[in-house]
Protein backbone atom coordinates (compact mmCIF):
# COMPACT_ATOMS: atom_id res chain seq x y z
CA UNK A 1 0.00 0.00 0.00
CA UNK A 2 1.04 3.58 -0.58
CA UNK A 3 2.62 5.54 2.24
CA UNK A 4 5.50 8.00 2.54
CA UNK A 5 8.99 6.63 3.19
CA UNK A 6 9.53 9.35 5.77
CA UNK A 7 7.61 12.40 6.96
CA UNK A 8 8.71 15.72 8.42
CA UNK A 9 6.12 15.53 11.20
CA UNK A 10 4.75 12.27 12.56
CA UNK A 11 1.33 13.72 13.39
CA UNK A 12 -0.50 16.50 11.56
CA UNK A 13 -3.53 18.57 12.51
CA UNK A 14 -6.83 17.89 10.77
CA UNK A 15 -6.86 21.37 9.28
CA UNK A 16 -9.71 23.43 7.87
CA UNK A 17 -7.94 24.26 4.61
CA UNK A 18 -9.04 21.01 2.99
CA UNK A 19 -12.76 21.70 3.38
CA UNK A 20 -14.14 23.81 0.53
CA UNK A 21 -13.07 24.79 -2.95
CA UNK A 22 -12.07 23.00 -6.11
CA UNK A 23 -8.71 21.42 -6.90
CA UNK A 24 -6.26 24.02 -8.13
CA UNK A 25 -3.67 21.45 -9.17
CA UNK A 26 -3.91 18.00 -10.74
CA UNK A 27 -7.15 18.83 -12.55
CA UNK A 28 -5.94 18.11 -16.11
CA UNK A 29 -4.89 14.85 -17.77
CA UNK A 30 -1.09 14.75 -17.95
CA UNK A 31 -0.01 11.18 -18.79
CA UNK A 32 -2.93 9.13 -20.09
CA UNK A 33 -5.77 9.61 -22.55
CA UNK A 34 -8.58 8.59 -20.18
CA UNK A 35 -9.08 9.31 -16.50
CA UNK A 36 -11.50 9.65 -13.60
CA UNK A 37 -12.05 12.98 -11.92
CA UNK A 38 -13.41 13.43 -8.38
CA UNK A 39 -16.67 15.38 -8.10
CA UNK A 40 -16.68 15.54 -4.28
CA UNK A 41 -14.21 16.34 -1.51
CA UNK A 42 -13.07 13.47 0.73
CA UNK A 43 -10.11 11.70 2.29
CA UNK A 44 -9.04 8.57 0.40
CA UNK A 45 -7.15 5.98 2.41
CA UNK A 46 -4.21 4.09 0.98
CA UNK A 47 -6.31 0.90 1.13
CA UNK A 48 -9.05 2.43 -1.02
CA UNK A 49 -6.53 3.66 -3.58
CA UNK A 50 -4.88 0.24 -3.71
CA UNK A 51 -8.24 -1.54 -4.10
CA UNK A 52 -9.14 0.73 -7.02
CA UNK A 53 -5.75 0.14 -8.64
CA UNK A 54 -6.07 -3.64 -8.36
CA UNK A 55 -9.60 -3.58 -9.82
CA UNK A 56 -8.53 -1.50 -12.82
CA UNK A 57 -5.31 -3.38 -13.62
CA UNK A 58 -7.05 -6.73 -13.28
CA UNK A 59 -9.64 -5.75 -15.89
CA UNK A 60 -6.98 -4.34 -18.25
CA UNK A 61 -5.11 -7.69 -18.15
CA UNK A 62 -1.62 -6.13 -18.17
CA UNK A 63 -2.17 -4.07 -21.31
CA UNK A 64 -1.78 -0.31 -21.37
CA UNK A 65 -0.60 1.86 -18.50
CA UNK A 66 -2.27 3.08 -15.32
CA UNK A 67 -1.12 6.16 -13.43
CA UNK A 68 -2.20 6.94 -9.86
CA UNK A 69 -2.34 10.74 -9.63
CA UNK A 70 -2.88 11.03 -5.86
CA UNK A 71 -0.66 10.04 -2.96
CA UNK A 72 -1.67 9.44 0.67
CA UNK A 73 0.74 11.62 2.64
CA UNK A 74 -1.43 12.78 5.54
CA UNK A 75 -1.25 10.62 8.68
CA UNK A 76 -4.50 10.01 10.56
CA UNK A 77 -4.13 9.22 14.25
CA UNK A 78 -6.33 7.05 16.44
CA UNK A 79 -6.44 6.33 20.11
CA UNK A 80 -6.67 2.68 21.21
CA UNK A 81 -10.07 1.23 22.11
CA UNK A 82 -11.48 1.95 25.59
CA UNK A 83 -8.97 4.66 26.47
CA UNK A 84 -10.08 7.62 28.57
CA UNK A 85 -10.14 11.15 27.21
CA UNK A 86 -7.02 13.28 27.38
CA UNK A 87 -3.45 12.04 27.67
CA UNK A 88 -2.40 13.44 24.29
CA UNK A 89 -2.99 12.59 20.68
CA UNK A 90 -3.14 8.98 19.49
CA UNK A 91 -0.55 7.17 17.39
CA UNK A 92 -0.62 7.42 13.56
CA UNK A 93 -2.91 4.66 12.24
CA UNK A 94 -3.03 5.10 8.44
CA UNK A 95 -2.39 7.61 5.67
CA UNK A 96 -4.92 9.48 3.52
CA UNK A 97 -4.88 11.63 0.39
CA UNK A 98 -6.92 14.85 0.52
CA UNK A 99 -9.08 14.94 -2.61
CA UNK A 100 -10.95 18.04 -3.76
CA UNK A 101 -13.56 18.30 -6.52
CA UNK A 102 -11.91 18.34 -9.95
CA UNK A 103 -8.86 16.31 -8.96
CA UNK A 104 -7.77 13.58 -11.39
CA UNK A 105 -7.46 10.32 -9.45
CA UNK A 106 -6.39 7.77 -12.07
CA UNK A 107 -5.25 7.97 -15.70
CA UNK A 108 -5.10 5.21 -18.31
CA UNK A 109 -3.34 5.07 -21.67
CA UNK A 110 -2.60 2.49 -24.34
CA UNK A 111 -6.00 0.75 -24.32
CA UNK A 112 -9.23 1.19 -26.34
CA UNK A 113 -12.00 3.47 -25.08
CA UNK A 114 -14.37 0.66 -23.99
CA UNK A 115 -11.64 -1.15 -22.00
CA UNK A 116 -10.57 2.09 -20.28
CA UNK A 117 -14.16 3.05 -19.49
CA UNK A 118 -14.94 -0.30 -17.82
CA UNK A 119 -11.60 -0.45 -15.96
CA UNK A 120 -12.09 3.02 -14.51
CA UNK A 121 -15.74 2.25 -13.68
CA UNK A 122 -14.58 -0.75 -11.64
CA UNK A 123 -11.94 1.41 -9.95
CA UNK A 124 -14.47 4.15 -9.16
CA UNK A 125 -16.72 1.62 -7.41
CA UNK A 126 -13.99 1.10 -4.82
CA UNK A 127 -13.78 4.81 -3.97
CA UNK A 128 -16.02 6.78 -1.57
CA UNK A 129 -16.30 9.80 -3.90
CA UNK A 130 -18.48 10.41 -6.94
CA UNK A 131 -16.34 10.41 -10.07
CA UNK A 132 -16.62 11.32 -13.73
CA UNK A 133 -14.97 9.57 -16.69
CA UNK A 134 -12.99 12.02 -18.81
CA UNK A 135 -11.25 11.78 -22.18
CA UNK A 136 -8.34 13.89 -23.44
CA UNK A 137 -9.22 16.63 -25.93
CA UNK A 138 -6.79 15.34 -28.55
CA UNK A 139 -8.20 11.77 -28.47
CA UNK A 140 -9.36 10.58 -31.92
CA UNK A 141 -12.66 8.70 -31.48
CA UNK A 142 -12.49 7.26 -35.01
CA UNK A 143 -9.10 5.55 -34.68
Amino acid sequence: MLQPKRVKYRKVQKGKGNLGGNANRGHRLSNGVFGIKALEQDLLTSRQIEAARVAATRYMKRQGSLWIKIFPDKPITKKPLEVRMGKGKGAPEYFVAVVKPGRILFEIGGVPLDVAKEALRLAAQKLPVKTKFIVARDYDHNA
